[in-house]
């Protein structure tokens, strides 16, 4: 009955027209430079409000990594007007949450609330857009709540730490190698007039989005984001960042990593394009149903035939986004089983990669992976949350809500000859990084610090 249901729900998803799952925003933008998106969904008297600065790991320099994050934990510091924490503490008293995250592309700050009190949350927004009050003690405090953070999820994470090396490895000059944590070393040389710059350099109204998606009209929406945020200076636009990776990989890389574990790990992944990037505009969307034909579903390769079927992974899986500001990468990764090793696990994800390289997939096995992907959009888009996310991502990041308007289009029109197009492009030996996680017993080594952000450069909650 589930698998039926689920048949249902993919069917009917392909049958739903794009412009009725896009998004339909309506955009203002302020005389400051501050851009407001609205997108109305009266199904229950709740909204999302987001604040997005166009700031992140990408923009740090070697040796001030880490600072987007820190700068983060700091905004809930307060102001003038508003103490330490009792942002948070004036959600919660109006019955909402809050919280913010940081990526490589960008900064966000948002709040879940009643719809009539979403003048409140835009009010405190405002304030510490322009206002925030960098204190010394709490500086110091929050760079110790972040080594920490830096020490359980990444040094104390044998994954994390595999993948953080892998993305250190695989760029040569680019700021997608740094962590969007920051290096441990580089917070602890962190100044506070390091943060100071920073939050002058590229929070103000015109390096910002705010997006309100939820029970809202428009109208209204426009007249409190002009009343609290339009009245503030606009400042200077901060430099782009040069999105291109150079030099250009010219030889596959690898690395093997002792670090105390349970057991072994193992991560590969390829240089790919982006939207912008991408030699013909079809191929970010052939590389995502590349990713699903692998992993997307039990029925997909890698658990069907890696773990199910001979038993080489323990877990394996995939991930691509192609939603960034620069070129990233393909990921493939899993556990092996002591059987087959970290030697029989990457000898047969490298057959999964020839195998693409070598034969179409079948259109059947395509056609489900499309389905799979259309029903996704359907379920992830019923959320208002994930509405105002969608938004603000693509905004930010300067592809553009629109992009919803096609996405689903352009999955449906991807071939099975594109598919393995995409795979000899880009999936190929001097464009792959390759990490072994090799486990040691405790007491043995001090394991490896090093470089990068979990796969996919995920953001990180403070």
């Amino acid at each position: 009955m589930a698998r039926s249901l689920s048949l249902i729900v993919a069917t009917l998803a392909l049958l739903v027209s794009p412009a009725a799952l896009a998004a339909d925003v309506v955009s203002r933008t302020l005389d400051n430079g501050m851009e407001v998106f609205v997108k109305p969904d009266h199904r229950a008297p709740v909204v999302t409000s987001m604040v997005w600065y166009r700031v992140g790991g990408i923009d740090e320099d070697l040796g001030r990594t880490g600072v987007s994050h820190v700068l983060e934990h700091m905004m809930f510091k307060g102001t003038e007007e508003v103490g330490p924490g009792e942002f948070s503490e004036v959600v919660a008293r109006h019955g909402g949450k809050d919280n913010a995250f940081t990526g490589q592309d960008y900064t966000a700050y948002f709040q879940q609330i009643a719809a009539d009190r979403l003048e409140t949350v835009l009010r405190l927004e405002a304030d510490r857009m322009v206002n925030l009050r960098l204190r010394p003690q709490e500086f110091r405090k929050e760079v110790q709540v972040v080594q920490e953070e830096r020490r359980l999820r990444v040094e104390d994470d044998p994954r994390s730490l595999a993948q953080e090396t892998l993305r250190s490895v695989a760029f040569d000059a680019h700021a997608y190698a740094y962590p969007i944590i920051g290096w441990m070393e580089d917070l602890r040389a962190l100044e506070l007039t390091d943060l100071e710059t920073w939050y002058g350099r590229y929070y103000g109204p015109g390096n910002a989005r705010l997006v309100v998606a939820g029970d809202v009209e428009p109208q209204r929406v426009f007249r409190l984001a002009r009343n609290y945020f339009g009245t503030l200076p606009r400042r200077a636009e901060p430099a782009a960042v040069n999105p291109n990776e150079a030099p250009p990989s010219r030889g596959s890389r690898r690395i093997d990593l002792e670090a105390q574990a349970r057991v072994p790990y193992l991560a590969l992944a390829y240089r790919v394009p982006n939207l912008p990037a991408a030699e013909h505009d079809w191929e970010p969307y052939a590389l995502r149903l590349l990713a699903g034909i692998l992993n997307e579903g039990r029925s997909a390769r890698l658990p069907r035939q890696l773990v199910r079927g001979e038993g080489l992974a323990a877990s394996a899986g995939t991930h691509y986004d192609p939603k960034s500001r620069a070129p990233g990468l393909f990921y493939l990764y899993g556990a092996p089983t002591p059987d087959s090793g970290l030697d029989g696990l990457e000898d047969a994800l490298l057959q999964q990669v020839a195998r693409l390289r070598e034969e179409p997939v079948t259109p059947e096995e395509l056609d489900r992976v499309k389905r799979q992907i259309a029903a996704g959009e359907v379920f992830q888009r019923d959320s208002v949350f994930y509405q105002a996310m969608q938004v603000g991502q693509l905004e930010t990041i300067g592809y553009g809500h629109e992009y919803l308007d096609t996405y689903l289009e352009r999955i449906r029109a991807v071939t099975p000859e594109q598919i393995q197009e995409v795979a000899e492009r880009y999936l190929k030996p001097q464009r792959r990084t390759l990490v072994r996680l090799h486990p040691q017993p405790p007491g043995e080594g001090d394991g490896i610090p090093g470089p990068g952000s979990p796969a996919g450069g995920g953001p990180h909650d403070r």
